[in-house]
């Protein structure tokens, strides 16, 4: 996933310098789409990749967690509501496939171990985006707000535990999102990538049933985290 995200850097890169490059970046650039952020609503979709993984508290020292996120594909819709000259109010519903390895200390074997903890996410931000002052077909951002997640691989109704191997975690979870980016006007349209932190509110872990659990009796809470690169288009 690495080795994609590189090349496909690489050849966004060359593509906008060599088909973009003196008008977007010349000292006297023709500006394109000059009037496409007055829009009152436009649309837009996004590709990108994440990589998700938990902050966790635990009652007493010991015996930590260690917890190695996977780099996952997210993709999604973009819709824009101007309401000030400098800021916009978005919603970007969006799809998340995400992985991640716990590894607990204590236990000797893999079995007991390892838990691959993998996720499908529908992601619901309402975003607040703080636009700067464009400069030529450059324009950089600021973007915030609060998102509600769903987890369609939670695991919440299983009645087995992690003593049946069977990690569970609530299916809905609210988080912060802070971020920054650049959008970049060409002729035929505007490219925004990006890069966004998610935190999680709430505590989103399952306890076994057993409340003295090697694996989640321990634990106070457990919270999403993850880092977004998102490639925006309109």
């Amino acid at each position: 996933m690495k080795k994609l995200l590189y090349i496909v850097l690489t050849l966004s890169a060359f593509q906008v310098q060599a088909q973009f490059g003196k008008s977007l970046f010349s000292k006297d650039p023709i500006i394109n789409l000059e009037n496409f952020d007055r829009q009152r609503i436009h649309w837009g979709y996004f590709l990108g990749f994440s990589n998700f993984d938990f902050k966790t508290d635990y009652k007493t020292p010991g015996n930590d967690i260690d917890v190695k996120g996977q780099t996952g594909f997210n993709v999604g819709l973009v819709g824009n509501l101007r309401l000030y000259e400098y800021i916009d109010l978005r919603f970007e519903p969006g799809l998340y496939y995400a992985s991640r390895t716990l590894t607990y200390s204590q236990f000797n074997n893999d079995r007991d171990g390892l838990r691959e903890v993998k996720a499908t996410y529908i992601n619901f931000p309402l975003l607040l985006k703080f636009s700067s002052l464009r400069t030529g077909n450059v324009r950089p951002f600021l973007v915030g707000g609060v998102s509600a997640t769903l987890n369609l691989s939670s695991n919440s109704k299983s009645k087995d535990d992690n003593f049946q191997q069977k990690f569970r975690v609530k299916p809905w979870t609210q988080n912060y999102e802070l971020g920054f980016g650049v959008d970049l006007y060409f002729e035929y349209f505007k490219f925004s990538p990006s890069i966004r932190g998610v935190f999680g509110f709430n505590d989103e872990l399952i306890r076994d049933n057993d409340p003295n659990s090697p694996w989640t009796g321990n634990v106070q809470s457990m919270k999403t985290r993850a880092l977004l690169i998102n490639f925006t288009f309109h």
